[in-house]
């Protein structure tokens, strides 16, 4: 992934060695070369994918005159949401990473492996059948419903047995339930060890005031004030990503009728469509998007 934008484009490869040198290491490398089993571990991979994404931030702003400020609002998923915030200048892409790196490696080492789980209801389940299920499971261990990222398809999180227990009762209910391959239980209690993490290295970082709103997972509503948004980063690591309601309300309220997905993958458009289907969704992955995407303004 962004292999096309770092041979492209100059104002690319910036961001990539920023990103490095606040990293002390040669990340690019572990993008384009691997091993996957090094990429995917959480640590790394949250950097990576938001190198991926400023660079193709910066390459828009830069080659295609085309700056974050052209949008109304900005919002990622998750750890997007630093990406998110580096885009609308509240954080430098430096301390972008270096948070992120404290981030992955605070949750991956807050649970020990094996003693966690997550696992995605698809078809036909709403918020309120994942809260029905997910509280069965909390019957015998920590299971809450972690990323509402639309309607048939709610992740829960939580310990192996809360989770199991909630995948029987989902069986029961007539829900399709995949096991997610995590290596831990994101945006759950049990990762509060992380969020104490993240809450001091939050306290240390410089936020700037936003060049447009975020909408936060955790609110699923704008915000512009540098310190409710370090009080919302704290949250967000054991809190709900409210991805279905952030789409609804700016599709609504937000008058957004455009959604565009920076970075790697199609992912996000692809829930975006769900939930707000009259909407119109890209995703600018390659050179050659983000040069169509700008003939368009």
């Amino acid at each position: 992934m962004g292999k096309g934008l770092y041979d492209a484009f100059a104002a690319a490869r910036e961001v990539f060695q920023e990103i490095e040198e606040a990293l002390g290491e040669k990340l690019s490398r572990l993008i384009f070369e691997g091993p996957a089993e090094d990429l995917t571990l959480t640590a790394n991979a949250q950097p990576a994918l938001m190198a991926v994404s400023l660079a193709a931030v910066r390459v828009l702003e830069r080659e295609f005159a085309v700056p974050v400020t052209r949008a109304a609002f900005v919002a990622g998923h998750s750890l997007g949401e630093y990406s998110a915030l580096a885009a609308a200048g509240a954080l430098t892409v430096r301390d972008a990473a270096r948070l992120l790196r404290v981030r992955g490696n605070a949750m991956q080492a807050a649970v020990p492996v094996g003693g966690g789980a997550m696992a995605a209801l698809i078809g036909k389940v709403d918020v309120a059948l994942a809260e029905e299920i997910a509280a069965k499971g909390a019957e015998v261990g920590v299971c809450v419903v972690a990323n509402d990222n639309n309607v048939g398809n709610v992740v829960i999180s939580g310990s192996k047995a809360g989770v199991d227990a909630a995948l029987a009762f989902a069986k029961e209910k007539g829900a399709r339930a995949i096991a997610l391959n995590v290596s831990a239980p994101f945006h759950s209690p049990l990762m509060q060890a992380a969020a104490d993490a993240m809450a001091d290295a939050l306290a240390s970082a410089e936020i700037a005031p936003l060049a447009v709103p975020l909408v936060a997972n955790v609110t699923a509503r704008p915000v512009n004030e540098p310190a409710t948004i370090r009080k919302l980063l704290v949250e967000q690591v054991t809190g709900r990503v409210r991805w279905r309601e952030s789409v609804e309300w700016m599709a609504g309220e937000g008058g957004v009728q455009r959604f565009v997905e920076i970075g790697a993958g199609k992912q996000l458009s692809g829930m975006v469509k769900r939930n707000a289907p009259d909407a119109e969704a890209l995703a600018l992955n390659e050179p050659g998007d983000l040069e169509a995407f700008a003939k368009t303004l």
